[in-house]
């Protein structure tokens, strides 16, 4: 067997597939994520805070200078609690995710699907017992 049609194989899998289906949205999700906390959340909370763009939010420990050529030095804290809530938006989303998976497990379990009928031949050899056992 060919290493390529190991390859093969491997991919086809179905948990593979599903990793990859997950991750991809995964990322779409994390940017509308982002696009929500940075374009509807913070606004507002930067309003609020008296700051137009909260995530200029920052510390400067040595300002930029021109004539040397050196960038500026900051600790950019507006920038990482646009990330905490983020991290929260995301985190809250899975929380409700699982919690609604566990309940529709849940009912699935209160709930056991019913037997299946008996197939025709499983009725016919029903049948004949029941006849046999009657002489």
């Amino acid at each position: 067997m060919s290493i390529f049609s190991e390859f093969r194989q491997f991919i086809a899998r179905g948990n593979v597939v599903d990793l990859a289906v997950g991750v991809i949205i995964g990322a779409s999700f994390g940017k509308i994520v982002t696009s929500l906390v940075e374009q509807v959340v913070m606004p507002p909370v930067g309003l609020i805070l008296g700051q137009v763009d909260f995530s200029e939010l920052k510390i400067v420990l040595k300002p930029a200078d021109a004539a040397a050529k050196t960038a500026e030095v900051a600790i950019a804290y507006g920038a990482f609690f646009n990330t905490v809530i983020q991290f929260l938006i995301v985190a809250a989303a899975v929380f409700l995710m699982v919690k609604a998976i566990n309940a529709m497990r849940r009912s699935e379990a209160e709930h056991p699907a019913e037997p299946a009928a008996p197939t025709p031949q499983e009725t016919l050899l029903t049948e004949i017992r029941d006849l046999l056992k009657a002489k």
